[in-house]
């Protein structure tokens, strides 16, 4: 079992190991020579002209090995021991070809970054150290570097794949998203420092009760302006709509659960725990029809200030974003009422699946539920388990997100009604036996 879970471990790294040296051997065909691997592999010596040839081959062949590998960032451990390792014999010149390629700029070390997540003064410090006529290290002591050209040609492609699904000169996106888009936080966080450094993009954030961080980036040959009040609003209703398709995501799956095992216990003639999920179904999709109100209002908005912004003159897209938000009637205060309000159905939604999975008894449950238990069994009896199911809503029901959103005014200065509780608790706790 052991030796099992070790070599289903080493067989992809194996793998990799083998794309490799196609690779190698696709640029350099003649690399198993052994003439030219003595030739290739040996230190430099003598006067520059000497071996500056061989430097440009080494150089070159490790930034198009990166670039067929995907990447940007190379640790000299890593050439040094497994890409250029030829059973124990390793080039002698690497380390010199590392900082040859260093003090030419063709690597960075991470001290060569700005943090963009820093403030105005620490990154004037960051330009002001880096004018000075300072003398660079030889060779720095960390391992990990990241290919300069690679580096720009990563950052070419995250700002034109932004371009293709916004019209505007810049955008908003949130730093989870931007994570997604780059690869990874770790990636995203050095392509966000060279965007920055060269003036196309602009960390900022929203600390309250949750910390809402945004990138703005300049989709034109303009550098990306100053952060605006819009713009901290487009990233609060940005936000806002990722977290409402988050829950509706993890809704629909509870949703399909709830399906699958309600059609599983008509099959198995288990009618009471039938019922028991088909009512958690049909709360599941209430709660999924508020979420999906709320996320259309706020997409709603975003595209108003989208449109607004695509305006030729700025001050005229400023003026008619403004109007955008005041039409659409909606402020940020709201929007926060309306998060909180989900937070509040969710947490009321896990009270009822635990009274419900209490219920011994479901001899008094009304007839909505007798009908869909109907439908249900007509359905499995008709078609296959993986069917569709439509939820009816209960007539009447109304939960403090749906009052919410009925009586958002969205214009500065409305206060909002303060939420009720759940009607669907109170239903519940009648039909619960005492």
């Amino acid at each position: 079992m052991i030796n099992d879970v070790f070599f289903r471990k080493l067989q992809p790294m194996e793998d990799e190991s083998h794309k490799l040296r196609e690779a190698i051997r696709e640029e350099v065909p003649d690399w198993d020579s052994d003439v030219m691997v003595s030739a290739r592999f040996k230190a430099f010596s003598g006067q520059r002209s000497d071996w500056e040839p061989r430097y440009h081959f080494w150089r070159d062949l490790i930034i198009k090995i990166a670039r067929h590998l995907g990447i940007f960032t190379i640790r000299a451990s890593v050439i040094r021991n497994v890409w250029f390792n030829r059973g124990g014999l390793i080039p002698l010149c690497i380390d010199d070809v590392l900082v040859e390629m260093y003090n030419s700029g063709d690597i960075l070390c991470s001290n060569d970054l700005i943090d963009p997540k820093s403030g105005q003064i620490a990154q004037l410090f960051y330009k002001v150290r880096h004018l000075l006529p300072l003398s660079k290290p030889a060779f720095p002591s960390e391992d990990e570097f990241i290919v300069s050209t690679l580096l720009q040609e990563k950052s070419e492609e995250v700002v034109k794949l932004l371009s293709e699904d916004h019209w505007t000169s810049s955008c908003i996106i949130t730093m989870s998203k931007f994570q997604v888009i780059c690869g990874g936080a770790k990636q995203a966080s050095v392509i966000l420092s060279h965007l920055s450094k060269c003036g196309k993009a602009k960390y900022f954030a929203i600390r309250r009760n949750d910390l809402m961080e945004g990138v703005k980036v300049s989709l034109s040959s303009k550098p990306v302006g100053g952060t605006t009040s819009s713009d901290y609003d487009v990233l609060h209703l940005t936000w806002t709509a990722e977290k409402l398709q988050l829950q509706i995501d993890v809704i629909d799956q509870l949703c399909n659960k709830a399906k699958m095992s309600a059609l599983a216990s008509l099959k198995s003639g288990n009618k009471v725990s039938a019922r028991r999920h088909v009512r958690e179904l049909k709360l599941s999709s209430e709660s999924r029809d508020k979420c999906d109100v709320l996320l259309r209002r706020v997409e709603e908005v975003l595209r108003a200030i989208s449109d607004a912004e695509d305006s030729k003159e700025v001050f005229e897209a400023i003026q008619s974003g403004t109007k955008a938000l005041k039409d659409k009637m909606i402020t940020i205060e709201e929007v926060q009422h309306c998060l909180d309000d989900l937070d509040e159905t969710t947490n009321s939604q896990k009270q009822v699946e635990k009274i419900i999975g209490s219920v011994s008894s479901y001899e008094d449950f009304d007839g909505d539920i007798e009908d869909e238990l109907d439908k249900l069994l007509e359905e499995s009896q008709k078609s296959s388990a993986d069917g569709t199911i439509r939820v009816h809503e209960t007539a009447g029901a109304t939960d403090s997100l749906a009052n919410t959103l009925s009586e958002l005014k969205l214009a500065d200065n409305v206060t909002i009604r303060q939420p009720t509780e759940i009607a669907n608790v109170s239903k519940v706790l009648e039909l619960a036996p005492s």
